[in-house]
């Protein structure tokens, strides 16, 4: 069986190790967000890309469900010592090798995809992840404050302002040019299902989305959402304030008419949350909280099921 899976950070990375263990012989493909990377101190970072790796490679920080295990940070320690900005933005020492040899290997002129691969090659995540693009399309958004109307890359709206400051416009920057990395479009055509993880509609699985060609390809495939949102409220993360941004409201229906029916085929959705209808859709109500492997596991047979 060849499933494809599209995924975001923490909740994406989270339920593809419920998606590996739930069909252990399963060729698995994850097509990973690289709207929220971003160039700090030389440096380019892949937020998503990594926490999906490290995560089904056995090296993620499970208490924050982002950066290394065992993290040391002198390196972020020197910097602001220097006064060097952004000080908003740690990065663990361990996490940074990773940062030096990507960056090292895009200067040599090798692209994202194929980084990726070597990356993995010493995490061994069990599955294939592939960049939703190898060209730079990166997430920005537009903001009020007391500078005025600007817009700001998303890391900064995320990390230093919390999504405190409401997004205005959520942008991808460089998504009209930019075309799906070699591999994904030809593993969607491939893939007996498709399985949209609970990773943020907007800025993770919208984001992908965006990149042209993908979603065409998606909509001719048998395609299962997990909700990322479980009785009105994102179970992690700021998902919340994404949805305001664009003007959809926070609900397992909002984002399933949001990701429409010519993409979902299935929807499951938390039993807080029956009722939900789209035609066209088939809806299942299942509890959805990812508290740990058995119930994430359990979670992902049910969107399987779905599918089939």
């Amino acid at each position: 069986m060849h499933i494809v899976s599209l995924a975001g950070g923490i909740g994406g990375a989270r339920f593809l190790r419920g998606l590996r263990a739930a069909v252990p012989d399963a060729e698995i493909t994850v097509i990973g967000n690289t709207g929220d990377d971003i160039t700090l101190f030389g440096l380019r970072v892949c937020p998503d890309l990594d926490t999906v790796m490290y995560t089904l490679g056995g090296g993620i920080n499970e208490e924050q469900g982002w950066g290394r295990a065992d993290e040391h940070h002198l390196i972020k320690t020197e910097l602001a010592a220097y006064g060097v900005e952004p000080q908003w933005f740690g990065l663990g020492d361990k996490d940074i090798a990773t940062h030096i040899v990507r960056t090292q290997m895009l200067n040599a002129g090798y692209p994202l995809s194929a980084i990726t691969e070597a990356l993995c090659a010493r995490w061994q995540p069990g599955v294939r992840l592939i960049p939703m693009t190898d060209d730079r399309a990166e997430t920005h958004v537009v903001i009020q404050d007391e500078q005025g109307r600007r817009a700001i890359h998303f890391q900064e709206w995320w990390v230093r302002l919390r999504a405190s400051v409401p997004a205005e416009e959520i942008i991808l920057v460089g998504a009209d040019d930019a075309k799906p990395a070699p591999g994904v479009v030809e593993a969607i055509g491939e893939a007996d299902m498709v399985i949209l993880p609970p990773s943020n509609p907007v800025v993770s699985i919208g984001t992908i989305l965006q990149i042209p060609g993908i979603r065409e390809a998606l909509e001719e495939k048998t395609v299962v959402g997990v909700s990322p949102i479980i009785g009105g409220a994102p179970v992690r993360g700021m998902a919340d304030a994404c949805l305001s941004a664009i003007g959809v409201e926070t609900s397992a229906q909002a984002v399933l008419e949001l990701y429409g029916s010519r993409l979902v085929d299935g929807w499951l959705v938390a039993e807080e949350d029956k009722g939900v209808t789209l035609e066209g859709v088939r809806v299942v109500a299942r509890p959805l909280l990812m508290s740990d492997l058995e119930a994430t596991t359990e979670i992902a047979r049910a969107a399987l099921e779905l599918a089939r």
